[in-house]
């Protein structure tokens, strides 16, 4: 097989070649060695007949969904925990997206079985429970514009932390009665970038959470530092709590030092600058720990973080509605003609069963 960024050289190692790239792209010694375990067990997994599914010696290369799915199966039968059964997964994860990114490989085969991880690890029971009405209190005792606008997005949207600090003002549409703190803002900008996207006309209040942005990437005259996750854009509905929120928020909001105008930026040392990914778990973490739901070294099973509140949006959600499917498309999860199932039914299927569902959170 021939591989464009390796020239016309036959490609015997692909483990080798992803790791000596993640040495080009700086990847610390420590990670590639972590990298290297995981990978080569997997290589060593599909060579096996006696192992994998098809009872033959296969190629990463040629690998298929049901043959990942399998190793994933064998790691959970083995004594690893739940949680390093998922980084394994992430691990071949990124290995077969870079290698199909560069030409080197066909395909994907972790795609579909990341989407499925995705929610079987969001529905952990192991995770803290925390109730809405638990929820309605911790949120009562965050004052801050800012703080509290970041939460209640948190919780109404299941949003990704990077998809949070990756929003600008064009991303979001209000109800024009009600929207005067974000017409406020929009006055005081004069790039037209920062007009609201046309994906949000005739929606109603809404949230558009795009699949573009990629750490490093300039977007709207600005150079992310984060990375959206989605696999297809998604516009989220916004009720009148996420709205009073938001307009609490913008009122305030100061003027920003980036042409693309982010929904939510600094108020503190980083004064007019967008929220980065450290930023919002320091502050998540802080409020978290105010009320107990935070230690420091406690693992996901413990602990209130950014992630958490998207694991909360998902199990109330789909508690309520009983809707898989429209609770995999407002997280973002599915791509292709499931998401444009929705898309095309939006305001009869998508923002009726969501505005018929959502928990209160004052």
């Amino acid at each position: 097989m021939s591989v464009d960024t390796a020239g016309d050289e036959e490609l015997d190692d692909p483990v080798g070649y992803f790791l000596q790239d993640m040495t080009y792209h700086g990847k610390s010694e420590r990670t590639r060695e972590a990298y290297e375990r995981v990978l080569r067990r997997f290589e060593a997994f599909l060579a096996d007949p006696s192992r994998n599914p098809r009872r033959i010696g296969i190629e990463p290369e040629d690998a298929t969904h049901r043959d990942c799915m399998a190793w994933i199966h064998s790691l959970r039968h083995g004594d690893l925990a739940d949680s390093t059964v998922a980084t394994y997964a992430s691990y071949l994860h990124r290995f077969y997206a870079y290698l199909s990114q560069v030409g080197a490989f066909d395909s994907n085969p972790m795609a579909l079985v990341m989407e499925e991880m995705d929610e079987r690890i969001d529905t952990n029971p192991s995770r803290r429970d925390v109730s809405v009405p638990a929820m309605r209190e911790f949120l009562a005792g965050i004052a801050h514009p800012l703080d509290h606008a970041v939460v209640v997005t948190f919780l109404k949207t299941g949003i990704r932390v990077g998809e949070l600090c990756n929003l600008d003002l064009r991303d979001v549409v209000l109800e024009a009665a009600t929207s005067e703190a974000r017409d406020a803002a929009l006055a005081a900008v004069s790039n037209r970038e920062t007009a609201p996207r046309p994906q949000l006309d005739n929606r109603g209040p809404s949230l558009y959470v795009s699949a573009e942005p990629a750490a490093g990437e300039v977007l709207a005259g600005e150079e992310r530092t984060a990375s959206n996750k989605r696999k297809r854009s998604t516009v989220v509905p916004v009720d009148e709590e996420l709205e009073t929120a938001l307009r609490r928020w913008l009122a305030i909001r100061p003027e920003t030092r980036s042409p693309a105008e982010p929904l939510f930026c600094s108020t503190s040392g980083s004064w007019g600058y967008r929220l980065t990914p450290d930023m919002v778990h320091h502050l998540v973490e802080r409020h978290a720990s105010d009320s107990g739901w935070y230690r420091s070294g406690g693992g996901a099973e413990e602990n209130v973080t950014p992630h958490y509140f998207r694991h909360f949006f998902t199990t109330h959600l789909r508690d309520r509605t009983g809707d898989r499917g429209i609770v995999k498309y407002l997280r973002g999860d599915v791509g292709g003609d499931i998401i444009d199932t929705y898309t095309h039914n939006w305001g009869d299927r998508v923002r009726q069963t969501y505005e018929s569902h959502i928990y209160s959170l004052y």
